[in-house]
């Protein structure tokens, strides 16, 4: 079935939107999936703030030329559909990357992340991080740790000073 031209018109400002509103767009190739499997890939995605959706190649193009994001080569070439965000962008690459390890004929073509063209190579680093609270966690660690290390040494040198004093004096007690 055709669509009209205010069809692809309608449907390039909505790829418009999506691409200038997120932070993150990861491109896959999505032939092969089952519905079901379709189905949970986007409600795993809607659960990290993230929405996917498949598109048309000719017209989200015009939405990149229009939007002034960079086309990643070859990426935009037979069926594909996108995932994108503006949240927590490891957990979506997480969710694509994890499905595609699990159906082989889902891939990840490439991503593009706030302006920048990235591999699907670099999409899978990605997913491999652990999630922001997480990090967020890891970083909080590293920066208690010094402080934790000052306060016990000072706490350590205190207790030896009251345990001279207290064996001084135990002494000239029992003089």
């Amino acid at each position: 079935m055709a669509i009209t031209r205010e069809q692809k018109e309608q449907l390039v400002s909505e790829y418009k939107e999506i691409l200038s509103s997120n932070k993150a767009i990861i491109l896959t190739h999505y032939q092969g999936l089952t519905v079901q499997q379709m189905e949970a890939l986007r409600a795993q995605v809607r659960e990290t703030g993230g929405e996917y959706q498949v598109v048309k190649n000719t017209l989200v193009k015009m939405a990149f030329d229009d939007v002034g994001l960079p086309q990643p080569q070859g990426s935009l070439d037979g069926p594909t559909a996108i995932g994108v965000t503006s949240e927590d962008l490891p957990a979506l690459a997480k969710a694509i990357v994890d499905l595609s390890k699990e159906v082989d004929v889902f891939q990840v073509k490439s991503a593009i992340i706030e302006g920048e063209v990235y591999d699907s190579a670099e999409i899978v680093r990605l997913a491999e991080l652990p999630p922001l609270p997480v990090l967020r966690a890891q970083l909080l660690g590293l920066v208690q740790t010094p402080a934790r290390h000052i306060a016990s040494a000072l706490a350590g040198s205190m207790r030896q000073v009251v345990n001279v004093l207290n064996a001084y004096s135990e002494q000239e007690a029992a003089a």
